[in-house]
């Protein structure tokens, strides 16, 4: 029951989102098929396509049955037409959305896997060299935003030492297969993921060398060393493993600014990601690949936070919602 109320509040806010996306160019001032699509793009436009996208989304219609008539597209996978890239925003979308999942995925597995670590380690050493060198380190280097780093990498490893790809995702007309294409994927790959791995790090390893830091003066810790524990199971297994609770909440909000952080960082690298692809709709004024970029990236965020509150009673069975 509680993981079916928790379900419903995440699909009570996900179709607040697809009305607010739905009404707020209906709600602007003169022809809704130009707050949709700009003035410049219905200029250029056929009066055949006019007519075509104007039936599509029902705009000589009440508002209640655009509404519907939205949501059925939506059913179908028609999340409206890209006139500046002249194909469904849906294809357009899914042909970029590999490569940003890829890159953000990973950045948020590996800063979360090395915050976890970092802070563990810290947390049982607080005071020592160690932790006095990784606690300013590390805050020193959340101070640097994203694009930031990613330019210094560029530059460095890019420009400067010429071991690194400059741009894309890619070699273009290599015709690499197989095991020659990963490793050319990783290789482009390497320098965006590092440049939002060094920032995004600082968030977990404080938040678990904290968290450590508070576990282990709790009485179970001081039981297990009574008991004669090993240094590493009491670290890992007593306190670590009760320190990530926390840790975990915070992965879920990562997310979001992961998110954001790569679309500075793809466009730092030419990287064909989502963020690349909503920076041009941005230059293109290509309304509906933006309203569909936005609404896929919140359903990934809503997902993802979802899976990250069923973790919850797997890391800690006393863990319950209210109603």
């Amino acid at each position: 029951m509680k993981k079916a109320g928790s379900a419903v509040s995440y699909l009570i806010a996900f179709i607040l989102i697809l009305m607010i996306s739905f009404l707020l160019p209906r709600l602007m001032p003169g022809n809704p098929l130009m707050a949709i699509y700009g003035e410049e793009a219905l200029i250029a436009m056929t009066p055949e396509l006019q007519a075509e996208l104007t039936q599509r989304f029902s705009l000589d219609d009440p508002l209640g049955t655009q509404f519907v008539s939205y949501l059925k597209a939506l059913l179908h996978g028609d999340m409206g037409y890209s006139y500046f890239h002249n194909a469904p925003v849906f294809d357009v979308i899914i042909a970029s959305l590999p490569w940003t999942l890829l890159l953000v995925g990973l950045a948020v597995l590996i800063s979360s896997f090395l915050g976890i670590i970092l802070g563990i380690e810290s947390g049982y050493r607080r005071g020592e060299t160690t932790d006095k060198v990784l606690l300013t380190g590390l805050i020193s280097l959340s101070g640097f935003p994203d694009f930031f780093i990613g330019i210094l990498l560029l530059l460095f490893f890019g420009a400067a030492l010429g071991i690194a790809p400059l741009a894309g995702a890619v070699t273009p007309y290599a015709g690499k297969t197989g095991l020659a294409l990963l490793i050319d994927v990783l290789h482009h790959l390497t320098l965006p993921l590092l440049a939002l791995v060094l920032v995004r790090i600082t968030g977990t390893y404080l938040l678990t060398r904290n968290t450590m830091v508070t576990t282990l003066g709790e009485a179970f810790i001081l039981t297990a060393k009574a008991k004669g524990c090993r240094e590493r199971e009491i670290r890992y297994r007593h306190a670590g493993r009760n320190s990530l609770l926390p840790v975990v909440t915070a992965a879920g909000l990562q997310l979001a600014g992961s998110i954001t952080g790569a679309l500075f960082i793809e466009i730092v690298f030419s990287y064909p990601g989502v963020g690349s692809l909503l920076y041009n709709s941005l230059l293109a004024r290509d309304y509906p690949l933006m309203q569909g970029i936005l609404l896929m990236t919140t359903v990934v965020i809503l997902l993802a936070n979802y899976m990250i509150d069923l973790l919850y009673t797997r890391l800690d069975p006393r863990i319950t919602y209210s109603r």
